[in-house]
């Protein structure tokens, strides 16, 4: 394989470029297979959360995203005020 790879490197070839290629897509499937056996392998070792873990959390992020939407809605309307009381204030 490393000779191979050193004429590949050279730009020789023994059986042309379908040698080349047939060996690039062999490389390719058992690459494949072999990352695919490793997530297999991964995916296995994940601890997941349980139901009520997840329902807990979504309900937290959910309020969370409530209490910023209100805090910067009031934010918002807060600088809009002082902008109109400014352009109000130099007749703008």
């Amino acid at each position: 394989m490393a000779t191979q790879a050193v004429k590949v490197k050279n730009g020789e070839s023994q059986g042309g470029m379908g040698s080349e290629l047939g060996g690039k897509v062999t490389g390719t499937i058992s690459n494949m297979r072999e990352f695919l056996h490793d997530v297999r392998v991964e995916m296995k070792q994940v601890t997941w959360p349980s139901r009520e873990d997840v329902v807990a959390t979504t309900w937290i992020v959910v309020a969370t995203v409530a209490f910023f939407g209100v805090f910067l809605w009031l934010v918002d309307m807060g600088v809009q005020r002082g902008v109109q009381y400014i352009f109000k204030k130099f007749g703008v």
